[in-house]
């Protein structure tokens, strides 16, 4: 804080010389001759500015610039105030109703498309995820003990497509594909088996379901001991096939894991517009 010290008076002090008396000394003579008056000196002038010009101005200079040093006269900036926080706004969201009983619903973009996870998963339908080697994208994400040990999930699912017409060799590539990037080491494919998917005009096609038993490669405290795969083919008239995929650690996502794992890829429909609804998600304030 700027300190604001009296303002010293510049001036001077007058120092007059004393004054001289004058007098008369006895004389040593008997007879004392005349006196002669002794003469006396003026009193010394005090000093004046305008005998010194140069000393009052050095003088007021020094005192400006004292003041100027400790802030006084300046104006004073506006004390500094943090930034406003951001406030970001999401844009409305397509929702779908689940139709498993206390699960929840994971719809596609556009709501399209949907499918049900348990309520101790957590939707990400704007996410996408996946491996490198081999290559395989997942679209419109959920995932099971997101940040498990840090940096890891549990498990997860997503949609994703293969370029073959037969639903169950579709469902078996991806599963292994899968089994390989998250996980390495070996995987054993259980034979198909039969599903039915829902139309949006609500009619039934036929869809395939593999399982996939996984001994991951992977060691360390993080690292799954086992893991499960399970994939549902179906086809799309267009020479490729769409897949509907989930999978876990075995061993850390509960006991019922295999069949919550079943019962996610068969939960997987798509959806009239009459069945689509439309949410604004709250704002996000970041500060």
């Amino acid at each position: 804080m700027a300190r604001h010290p009296d303002d010293p008076t510049p001036g001077y002090e007058d120092n007059a010389a004393l004054r001289g008396f004058g007098g008369y000394e006895p004389a040593d003579a008997p007879t004392p001759p005349r006196a002669r008056p002794k003469r006396i000196r003026p009193a010394a002038k005090p000093l004046k500015w305008r005998r010194a010009p140069w000393f009052g101005l050095v003088f007021i200079a020094l005192i400006a610039g004292v003041l100027n040093a400790l802030g006084v006269g300046k104006p004073r900036p506006a004390a500094s105030s943090p930034p406003a926080p951001l406030v970001v706004t999401p844009s409305p969201r397509v929702t779908v109703p689940a139709l498993t009983s206390g699960w929840q619903s994971v719809a596609g973009r556009d709501g399209s498309y949907a499918y049900d996870v348990p309520p101790n998963w957590e939707p990400a339908p704007t996410t996408q995820h996946g491996w490198d080697s081999p290559s395989i994208r997942l679209i419109t994400s959920a995932f099971l003990g997101k940040d498990f040990c840090g940096r890891d999930t549990l498990g997860g699912a997503g949609v994703t497509t293969e370029p073959l017409a037969d639903p169950e060799a579709a469902a078996r590539k991806a599963a292994t594909d899968l089994a390989v990037g998250a996980y390495g080491g070996t995987s054993q494919v259980s034979p198909g088996s039969d599903a039915e998917l829902t139309k949006a005009d609500g009619t039934k096609a036929t869809a395939r379901v593999v399982v996939a038993k996984v001994a991951p490669a992977a060691t360390g405290e993080c690292a799954a001991k086992h893991a499960l795969v399970v994939a549902m083919g179906f086809g799309t008239g267009s020479g490729a096939s769409g897949v509907m995929v989930a999978y876990a650690d075995s061993d850390r996502s509960g006991p019922t894991i295999r069949e919550d794992l079943v019962k996610i890829v068969e939960s997987y429909r798509f959806v009239p517009a009459a069945g689509r609804g439309t949410t604004t998600p709250p704002p996000t304030t970041y500060r």
